[in-house]
């Protein structure tokens, strides 16, 4: 697929018209960007038409698909496609975004918990089933974001999502903090896994990092960072 050597640095030329006809660019999102700071950086460096496959929280790392000119037709496409993420849990507490936007509370105790009981928890969560979406996310109510709303204080409902995952492996434990690998489907919240996961022990728990590594056949290790791509593809394009 000749837009892949472009999106992994190959094969570069200074003509600006290959991003206005349709290039598919991976990017490593870096923590604490949104993923719309990513879009208007690859945008105002391409003047090129530029939307991205599937949403990062700011406080997420790793792959982001974006699209542009006749490319961000594929958008819906890529953005179906099935995902994997790494990170942490951290357990014996919560908080109200189910990551660390917001502030820890309601501590519990862990010695309790064992690694085979870790291991055993993450059973329940394999295959298909009905998850509940933060309250502190982009899904929209009355053509606005919840997350919006719930800073106000205004009272949020949100429905159960039909999710599948496929794959929920511990990859190391440091107590309070569990390492995982996850392979999901679309729609799929980890901040929510990562909250549901934490009730199944008992003791509570949230995200506290996670990275995407691949959606579908693109793999974070061919992305650009982010400041590379502005360098050498806004350099050529001047």
């Amino acid at each position: 697929m000749l837009c892949f050597y472009y999106l992994c640095g190959m094969n570069q030329t200074a003509e600006k018209n290959i991003y206005e006809e349709g290039q598919v660019i991976l990017i490593n999102k870096p923590l604490k960007w949104t993923s719309f700071d990513i879009v208007r950086k690859i945008r105002n460096t391409t003047k090129a038409k530029t939307g991205h496959a599937g949403t990062l929280d700011p406080l997420a790392t790793g792959l982001l698909i974006c699209c542009t000119g006749k490319m961000t037709k594929k958008i819906n496409e890529y953005q179906a496609q099935e995902k994997e993420y790494t990170g942490t849990f951290t357990i014996g507490s919560v908080t109200p975004t189910y990551d660390l936007e917001s502030t820890p509370t309601d501590f519990k105790p862990v010695d309790h918990i064992t690694a085979e009981m870790i291991h055993e928890a993450t059973q329940q969560f394999l295959g298909e089933q009905q998850q509940l979406p933060p309250i502190h996310s982009a899904i929209k109510q009355n053509g606005k974001p919840i997350y919006e709303l719930a800073r106000k204080g205004v009272e949020v409902k949100v429905e159960p999502r039909t999710v599948f995952i496929k794959e929920f492996v511990i990859t190391a434990i440091e107590m309070p903090v569990i390492h995982f690998r996850v392979v999901c489907s679309t729609g799929t919240y980890i901040r929510s896994l990562a909250n549901d996961f934490g009730a199944a022990l008992g003791v509570g728990g949230y995200m506290s990092s996670l990275c995407r590594t691949r959606i579908g056949a693109f793999k974070l290790e061919d992305a650009w960072e982010m400041d590379k791509f502005i360098e050498e593809v806004g350099g050529k394009l001047k």
